[in-house]
């Protein structure tokens, strides 16, 4: 295993981050596994190297922060836990999403509570709240790291417009600032690329790309439609959308033939290999998900090789906010 600083923070994690999205209730996500095999992943993520666990208040509903924490109960010092706030867990309160102090305040509570610990390492905003004020968030926010009840703060999914507007107000109040950006990057929807990613890297932020394996789009043709998250997942089509996705599929498929590896650890390896990168979220529900992932960190792609995978991609719709997208943002084409 490789470790590497958080951001530009002190603190090391693992090369890779675990993402648990898919620990819980299949009554929640049909593709979610129960505890049991979710502690099998878990084990074998830890026997691996793996110190960087990432979960959030609204998987399962709160299940897979029990799982988790009941899971890595011996190991809390010896790991970065990372959770996420926005999404509502209770039906009809009007208070119970969005990023509002109330809500904050309340769901950290409870997100420590079901992890069995006192702080989480790294506290991270789920999606950006335009019904609050970003002063009122990020004070909130930056109250949590000076109680002792998370070390780092993080965001995911936004413009970017909305994330320098956030890191700018931090730095004009005294804040703690955030060190970490979660963002949906891989080989077939790289939009990041145009204003997100040249912000992290001029502001240190660290990225941690959710569905690096484009929701096992790139693990191989015959993977691409017969999965059951591939059947019940709306990313999977905005992925086959766009025909250049399967183009730059097969070369995945190719470039991995030739070297002697599999397709998913090819994806992997060109997010790894993208500046700013600090660790890719992976999204294991079987023990080889994992071994295949870390065993991703050895494959190294030449500057050829990485270019001839890149070539075909095409501009594309804005994808992964899971709400509406502004019409002043709905950009075809660069």
């Amino acid at each position: 295993m490789q470790y590497v600083r958080l951001g530009s923070t002190g603190t090391k994690v693992s090369r890779l981050c675990l993402g648990t999205m898919g620990f819980g209730s299949p009554q929640w996500r049909d593709w979610c596994v129960g505890e049991e095999q979710a502690r099998k992943v878990i084990d074998r993520a830890v026997d691996l190297g793996i110190t960087f666990f990432d979960t959030a208040n609204m998987y399962s509903h709160g299940l897979s922060e029990e799982i988790l924490g009941r899971a890595l109960e011996g190991w809390r010092d010896d790991v970065v836990l990372a959770t996420k706030v926005y999404y509502p867990l209770r039906k009809g309160d009007p208070n119970a999403q969005g990023l509002s102090r109330k809500m904050i305040l309340r769901e950290m509570r409870d997100s420590l509570q079901r992890l069995r610990t006192d702080h989480v390492d790294l506290y991270q905003i789920h999606r950006f709240d335009a019904d609050t004020p970003v002063e009122e968030t990020m004070g909130a926010l930056s109250g949590l790291v000076d109680e002792g009840k998370a070390r780092y703060l993080g965001a995911s999914t936004m413009w970017a417009w909305q994330f320098a507007k956030y890191l700018f107000l931090a730095d004009q109040h005294g804040w703690h600032r955030f060190v970490t950006m979660q963002n949906h990057y891989n080989l077939v929807y790289r939009e990041e690329e145009r204003e997100m990613l040249p912000l992290c890297l001029d502001q240190g932020v660290g990225l941690l790309p959710w569905s690096p394996l484009a929701r096992g789009f790139l693990t191989g043709k015959a993977k691409r439609t017969t999965t059951t998250r591939a059947r019940s997942d709306n990313l999977r089509g905005d992925y086959e959308a766009e025909p250049a996705s399967f183009v730059i599929a097969d070369r995945v498929d190719e470039v991995a033939a030739r070297k002697g590896v599999t397709a998913a650890q090819v994806a992997l390896a060109w997010v790894l290999h993208q500046p700013g990168v600090t660790a890719p979220i992976l999204g294991a529900t079987k023990v080889e998900h994992v071994e295949e992932a870390v065993a991703a960190l050895d494959v190294k792609l030449t500057p050829e090789e990485r270019a001839y995978l890149e070539e075909p991609y095409r501009a594309r719709g804005v994808s992964g906010f899971y709400g509406p997208v502004p019409s002043v943002a709905r950009t075809q084409n660069r």
